[in-house]
């Protein structure tokens, strides 16, 4: 039994060791990110308020996408992407995400269209945040190692909990203060892990299928049903092929909004290239996603709806997205969720934080202990 025991404790003592790191920067990362994105609104006005007020803008026609478009294209390049986020709440800016050989974000008012700021892809607190955050600053590379770390998890969990199994019910749950640092450090690593170990489960298993998207087709593929995928342009003959020109953004962003006429477009993701389908995300009022998951895909060149995929039309894999996202981001609980999940990512990095200073104690315990025992039998010998 006592064998058995050991096994499970190196289990937990080394994968910790290995990619508990990983858990840890997680955790204060995700906590400082629910923070941090409204104190950035509240210090950084220009990139988030428009200029315009929001009634003086409410009586005027929204700047036209498609203007935006061409000028857009003027300065980064015709081969530049372009995705619009339109103004969430009055007095909000619109927001243009660039894709070209500078990446970024654009702020700009939405009456004028007059830029109020711009950012680099990774300029800013909040953007170097997420990034290390969403893939360790490593792109797929990270992404895949935080689902492996997420997998950790799992195994510190269960033998945590076999470590901490008692003998005797009900258990002691409580944390000694009073018999020094070590021994309430260790009570409240074995406490809340226990008491919290299900809840950080839930982050961490959302947090890994945001990271990762094959898990997504992996739920898909165990359901059963078939994914679901852009649908094909339809085939033009040559001559109308030579001659195609791309359909306004104002015609097409009215086409998707006719489409889901009871939505409000998310995101219109703008692309030049005229060989493939154009998507338009869209907020409906029964999506929990707050950006919308539901899309309309259009043909760039005439502006013919092709398909229409609602939110809760997806493939399993996709579906569940519109529950992750706002349950890992505590956007589906509001403020008190969101709150919650800042302290969870505390609690995590505590967590592990106590583990790691509880192994080093007990390793410079056993290496002073060695050394006296060395000391020791010296002295024996000279005498």
């Amino acid at each position: 039994m006592q064998a058995l025991r050991t096994l499970w404790i190196r289990c937990h003592r080394w994968t910790a060791l290995c990619l508990g790191w990983v858990l840890v920067m997680s955790g204060v990362t995700g906590s400082l990110l629910v923070v941090a994105r409204p104190l950035d609104r509240w210090l950084h006005p220009a990139y988030f308020v428009a200029v315009t007020p929001a009634g003086e803008a409410d009586a005027r026609s929204p700047v036209s996408l498609e203007a935006l478009r061409q000028r857009l294209a003027g300065e980064f390049g015709a081969r530049a992407s372009f995705t619009f986020a339109p103004p969430r709440e009055p007095g909000d800016t619109l927001q243009v995400l660039v894709r070209a050989a500078w990446r970024g974000t654009l702020y700009l008012d939405p009456a004028t269209g007059a830029e109020q700021g711009r950012r680099g892809a990774n300029e800013g607190v909040v953007a170097l945040l997420y990034g290390l955050h969403s893939a360790l600053w490593m792109d797929q590379t990270g992404k895949a190692v935080l689902a492996c770390a997420a997998l950790s998890y799992l195994v510190l969990l269960m033998t945590g909990a076999i470590l901490w199994w008692p003998r005797k019910w009900p258990p002691s749950l409580g944390v000694a203060f009073g018999k020094g640092w070590t021994r309430a450090l260790f009570d409240v690593h074995r406490t809340g892990g226990v008491v919290l170990g299900l809840a950080l489960a839930l982050c961490i298993a959302t947090g890994a299928y945001l990271a990762w998207r094959p898990i997504g087709g992996w739920i898909t593929w165990l359901s059963g049903e078939p994914r679901t995928a852009a649908p094909a342009l339809p085939a033009a003959s040559g001559a109308a092929q030579a001659s195609a020109a791309a359909a306004s953004l104002d015609e097409l962003a009215a086409r998707a909004q006719a489409a889901l006429p009871e939505g409000a477009i998310g995101y219109f993701l703008y692309s030049p290239r005229l060989d493939r389908p154009l998507a338009v995300r869209m907020r409906v009022p029964d999506d929990p996603h707050p950006n919308g998951r539901s899309t309309v895909w259009l043909d760039p060149r005439s502006g013919a709806v092709l398909a229409i995929h609602r939110w809760n039309e997806l493939d399993p894999g996709t579906r569940v997205n519109s529950y992750i996202y706002p349950l890992h981001t505590g956007e589906l609980g509001g403020v008190a969720w969101q709150a919650a999940v800042a302290m969870l990512g505390l609690t995590l990095a505590a967590l592990g934080g106590s583990g790691i200073w509880l192994w080093w104690r007990r390793r410079m315990a056993r290496r002073r202990t060695g050394r006296m025992a060395r000391m020791g039998n010296m002295g024996r010998m000279a005498e």
